[in-house]
């Protein structure tokens, strides 16, 4: 992989010391450990976006199904269940 960007961070001395130490310990150079931080980290909120697109889309079907009156009430949602769990 062509690496060519160049990301500049402050850390404070004790973590620095501490994160180049475990890489070392880990045979890893801190850069490449860097990188699969940033990955996981692109990864998961990327993951966490599309649930949260997901979750939003539902939610707008469930209403635009309530508007059309295609709904069942709360109470009735209980009743239906509360009759399901005394056949089961």
């Amino acid at each position: 992989m062509n690496k060519q960007s160049l990301f500049t961070m402050k850390l404070e001395p004790d973590l620095h010391a501490a994160f180049m130490a475990e890489a070392e310990a880990a045979h890893r150079p801190a850069s490449q450990v860097v990188r699969e931080l940033m990955r996981d980290f692109v990864m998961k909120q990327r993951e966490v976006r599309a649930y949260e697109d997901f979750l939003h889309q539902k939610v707008d079907t469930a209403r635009t199904s309530m508007a059309a009156g295609n709904g069942i009430a709360a109470s009735d949602v209980e009743a239906i269940m509360a009759e399901k769990r005394r056949n089961a």
